[in-house]
């Protein structure tokens, strides 16, 4: 992960608005992070072709706020594929005032399983 401009795919982008405001008037920073989730479940999805489920998230850096206005964009990098698991790394940047200054906002690294239609691990298929 770095500072010099985004890694991984653009996978999603949406705008922050008024209603996710925490006290100090910033953006949740558990807003920031469900978005991330989203963002890295369509990546794993995809890879392993089916159902994933989220089971960590390591390493979770807030680096700057986000605020009402910005646009959060996330980018994911699938960093390694496990026989049941895969590790993504997540960077979550941000267009100031819907168009101002690209700023790292937050970063992460996000464990999902694959699991089968009764919620159990099963194999990440080879990639295609």
């Amino acid at each position: 992960m770095t500072e010099n401009g985004p890694e991984g795919e653009l996978t999603l982008r949406t705008l922050a608005m008024p209603r996710d405001v925490n006290v100090n008037g910033d953006i949740f920073g558990g807003w920031v992070l469900s978005q991330m989730d989203i963002a890295a479940g369509i990546v794993a999805g995809a890879r392993a072709r089916g159902r994933v489920a989220t089971v960590a998230v390591d390493a979770m850096k807030f680096i700057r706020p986000v605020r009402v206005g910005d646009v959060l964009c996330i980018y994911v990098r699938v960093a390694r594929i496990g026989r049941t698991s895969m590790g993504l790394e997540i960077e979550a940047w941000v267009l100031r005032d819907r168009h101002g200054a690209r700023e790292k906002v937050t970063e992460a690294l996000f464990t999902f399983v694959a699991i089968d239609d009764n919620g159990k691990p099963r194999v990440v298929p080879a990639a295609a």
